[in-house]
């Protein structure tokens, strides 16, 4: 719940925000008003926060938190305060939305001394209003975060997007991931999410991985639209949301589109495969994340490729430094035309050796060369924005090899140890 308050002893409310999408109890996307909010459960709730406000004199932006057990539907009786942040919070701009207000210039007006720009009586809710946190980590890896220079950035144009970098910037891991703050409106909930969704889908990020479209997911998720929400939702549908890792028929279908050079208007050449009485298709061998594939193009995504470089609409490609990359649905896929060995070679891994799923510093190194290990045992530890992340012997055996010292940056994918067998 926003409030503010002036010299002059006047507060104000502007409304409810409901944070519930949360892991690891880090906000993920929030919305304003909150779903399923009646209208006497929203004055009980503004009443008390302005209440607290008025406790204690209080003069600028601050934000009152309640926690709720919606278990059978928000009630008054079953909401309790649980803190005051004395400031906005990152989620700010999704109560803008409703409001119609600028909340950043009420808090300067508010700490210059002026009186607050607008009375209670003067606000409403317009609409409704979503914002996802786009960050710099990979769903794949448990949201590992991901370092590196945003070589191709292409963020939504079509909505309020807040960010503080562009491309050509370097992400560390000294700092937060987060990259930008989409906020999306609508005229109603299902407007808000559908809009969110296709705001994710159009995101293009490389060689960076983000959460993109795992937050695309969440957006369109029926549970979701259905407001089923609570802090547990993320844990419960993890598999839905998180992609498989592998490129399905979609990307592999598109990345071989894009292979194809572009036949133009030209009806001998629009025409590719033709053959009487059969349908049309061709055969093109790709590689996707270092596997090749054989794909089959049937007459529809031919005569796509006719007019455009990339046969499904939602796809686009880029080339980045001379890598070809295809984006869709939030997801990046490096590809390009089969070489001989290159897949064997990128799916190729020594066995036993443990490389560093992210980059960052090594905080602690538990064996020395020549030691005994059982599997699972932790080797050795990684830090990177905030959090660390144990490297583990993947069977019983020997550490063979130690190529690193706590204190030392690694990159990604780069081999630390190596455990043999016996």
């Amino acid at each position: 719940m926003q409030i503010f308050g002036d010299r002059w002893g006047q507060i104000v409310h502007l409304f409810e925000r409901d944070c519930s999408l949360q892991r690891r109890h880090q906000k993920v996307l929030e919305e304003a008003p909150a779903p399923g909010m009646d209208a006497a459960t929203r004055e009980h709730v503004c009443t008390v926060a302005v209440k607290a406000a008025q406790a204690v004199g209080y003069v600028g932006a601050g934000t009152v938190e309640f926690i709720a057990d919606a278990a059978d539907g928000l009630r008054a009786d079953r909401i309790w305060f649980m803190e005051m942040n004395t400031r906005l919070q990152v989620e700010h701009p999704v109560t803008e939305a409703i409001t119609g207000e600028d909340l950043v210039e009420w808090q300067l007006r508010v700490a210059g001394g002026e009186r607050l720009p607008r009375a209670q009586s003067e606000l409403t809710i317009n609409g409704w209003a979503m914002e996802a946190r786009l960050y710099a980590e990979n769903p794949l890896t448990g949201f590992l975060p991901s370092i590196g220079r945003l070589e191709h950035l292409r963020l939504p144009t079509s909505i309020r997007v807040d960010s503080g970098v562009e491309q050509g910037d370097e992400v560390t891991g000294w700092y937060d991931p987060m990259l930008a703050k989409l906020i999306v409106h609508g005229a109603n909930r299902r407007a808000a999410a559908d809009g969110l969704a296709s705001a994710c889908a159009s995101i293009e990020v490389w060689p960076v991985k983000t959460n993109a479209a795992f937050l695309g997911r969440l957006a369109a998720h029926p549970a979701f639209i259905a407001a089923d929400l609570d802090t547990g939702f993320i844990a419960r549908h993890t598999d839905g949301l998180i992609g498989a890792g592998e490129p399905g028929a979609e990307v592999l279908q598109a990345a071989a589109a894009a292979l194809l050079p572009q036949a133009g208007d030209d009806p001998w050449t629009a025409l590719p495969g033709f053959r009487a009485n059969l349908p049309a298709y061709t055969h093109v061998d790709v590689t996707v994340a270092g596997q090749a594939h054989s794909v089959i193009l049937e007459a529809a995504a031919l005569r796509a490729v006719a007019k455009a470089p990339v046969a499904h609409a939602p796809a686009t490609s880029a080339s980045v430094h001379g890598e070809r990359v295809l984006f869709l649905r939030g997801e990046a896929w490096p590809f390009s035309p089969v070489t001989r060995g290159r897949a064997a070679a990128a799916a190729t891994t020594a066995d036993g050796a443990l490389r560093s799923p992210m980059p960052g510093r090594v905080v602690s190194v538990a064996v020395q060369n020549g030691d005994t290990v059982s599997e699972g045992q932790t080797v050795l530890a990684i830090e990177a924005m905030k959090m660390e992340y144990a490297l583990l012997a993947p069977f019983a055996g020997t550490v063979a090899e130690l190529r690193v010292t706590a204190g030392d940056q690694v990159s990604e994918e780069l081999t630390l140890a190596r455990i043999i067998r016996g």
